[in-house]
């Protein structure tokens, strides 16, 4: 109320920097969740390419001792912190395998997939000298 022979008086723009300072803090905090999602999924992807090297490496020496590769490939995915989703054996020691680790951050973005090589190059040819 108003007190006698005093008109109200109201500012149009009273409470605008309250609902601006507002939507830069939302847009500053929407950037940072997907900077921390996007951080998430290049450190998974890289997590996973370095598992599948190391699981495609231990398969394919077991393969070329005689040993079940896949078997070997799965332990090696494991302890490296992905799931070993495809084993092909080769011919001559070769090994390709198929891992995928799930990523981390704010957001449920999915799993990470990568896929490695290991083994002697099916082109190379063996020179000897006599």
């Amino acid at each position: 109320m108003t007190p006698a022979g005093r008109a109200a008086v109201t500012d149009p723009a009273r409470g605008a920097g309250t609902v601006l300072l507002l939507g830069v803090v939302a847009v500053v905090l929407l950037c940072v969740v997907g900077l921390s999602a996007l951080g998430g999924a290049q450190h998974a992807r890289a997590r996973a390419q370095s598992a599948a090297d190391l699981a495609a490496l231990a398969g394919a020496t077991g393969h070329r001792s005689g040993f079940g590769a896949c078997e070997i490939a799965r332990a090696a995915a494991g302890r490296n912190g992905a799931d070993l989703v495809g084993c092909e054996p080769g011919e001559g020691g070769t090994v390709t395998i198929t891992v995928t680790v799930r990523a981390g951050g704010p957001l449920p973005i999915g799993d990470a997939t990568a896929r490695a090589r290991a083994g002697p190059d099916p082109t190379a040819t063996v020179r000897t000298t006599a």
